[in-house]
């Protein structure tokens, strides 16, 4: 196989899994799957929260907070590019929310935002959701202790 061979087939490659991505994300979430957005861990978060799914995916959130609602957020997992994609749609989401908004959201918020999903991954949106959940919920008791210590 010479380089011009070589080159056909990786492209021949890269159009299929690029086709079948798009046939699995729909257009919302191939584009979300080509240029993940808030990935990367926040040095000076307010707080962070990591669950492990059932699928052995574990996902990390960082938020910062100012008046009571998520100013920024990020995301990191090990997981599949699923994960990813939720993950990036829910630290999309949990921005400008309040603390008690973010406890209203569901792994479905997550996958109606995407649009189309596989079901076989649709637990990777409630590990994301859940894990912006378990950040916002260490916030709370981070916030508790320091009133706490504050009055001692």
């Amino acid at each position: 196989m010479n380089d011009e061979q070589f080159n056909a087939l990786v492209d021949k490659i890269q159009e299929q899994v690029f086709d079948d991505a798009k046939d699995a994300y729909g257009a919302t979430g191939f584009e979300r799957w080509r240029n993940p957005r808030f990935g990367g861990r926040m040095e000076d978060a307010d707080s962070k929260g990591r669950i492990t799914g059932s699928c052995g995916d574990t996902m990390e959130m960082f938020l910062k907070f100012a008046d009571s609602r998520v100013t920024e957020a990020s995301y990191v997992t090990d997981g599949c590019g699923s994960s990813n994609v939720c993950g990036s749609f829910a630290a999309e989401m949990a921005i400008g929310k309040s603390i008690e908004e973010i406890f209203d959201l569901t792994g479905q918020d997550v996958l109606a935002r995407i649009g189309q999903f596989p079901e076989k991954e649709e637990h990777c949106a409630y590990l994301a959701i859940k894990t912006v959940q378990d950040a916002v919920n260490n916030y709370m008791i981070q916030q508790v202790q320091s009133t706490t210590e504050a009055q001692d």
